[in-house]
């Protein structure tokens, strides 16, 4: 069994893999990174996330089963096209195509307004959220996805209304994709639904084992 990599999205640590990760098959190697530990205290922009990521799975052998949410999916989708043969599949939660302009704007206004003590408990503080949000205001993989040929499970919470457009367009556009929306959940799969979650992938996992 090749292993399973689990990353997170911005509001929450690799501990929001917890639950999830407690219920896939025993003796499955499962990895966690933590976005902000792997950066090595460099700014938390998305080019320096990529690096760090790219440089967190030169260190692991073998082929990767990639599962990310939300900024999680952004990078795992990102390392895929640049390293197609290293990644045996994937599995987008909640990830978006491309970067939402006007929910950027907002939420970059409102994290000014918010003091540091409110990120307490996020991937990261409030300078790196920031510095976050303005270097993704030109993520857009549009266009770019007819080439990857891996097997991939585009997820997505029912009640997720704001990528729910994103999932299907990531289901169209991947080569090997299947689509499903998992009743009940919003945003954050891996926490609010967590045994369906982990249902879903070991299913999906056992079907490439």
């Amino acid at each position: 069994m090749e292993k399973i990599v689990l990353i997170h999205g911005t509001g929450h640590g690799p501990e929001s893999w917890d639950r999830t990760a407690s219920l896939l098959p025993a003796g499955w190697e499962i990895l966690r990174p933590g976005l902000s530990a792997i950066l090595g205290g460099r700014e938390a922009s998305f080019e320096n996330l990529r690096e760090a990521f790219e440089g967190c799975c030169a260190g692991i052998e073998g082929r990767l089963h990639l599962c990310g949410l939300s900024l999680g999916g952004v990078l795992a989708l990102d390392y895929a096209l640049a390293f197609p043969d290293r990644v045996r599949s994937l599995v987008l939660i909640g990830t978006p195509h491309r970067a939402p302009a006007a929910a950027f704007a907002l939420q970059s206004l409102i994290f000014r307004l918010l003091p540091g003590s409110a990120f307490k408990g996020m991937a990261f503080g409030k300078r790196d959220s920031l510095a976050l949000g303005r270097s993704l205001k030109s993520l857009d993989f549009t266009g770019r996805l007819g080439g990857l040929a891996c097997p991939a499970l585009v997820l997505c919470g029912k009640k997720d209304r704001a990528n729910l457009a994103s999932a299907e367009y990531l289901a169209r556009s991947l080569k090997n994709a299947e689509l499903r929306l998992i009743p009940g959940a919003g945003h954050v799969v891996n926490e609010e639904a967590p045994e369906a979650l982990a249902e879903i992938l070991t299913g999906f996992y056992r079907a490439r084992g």
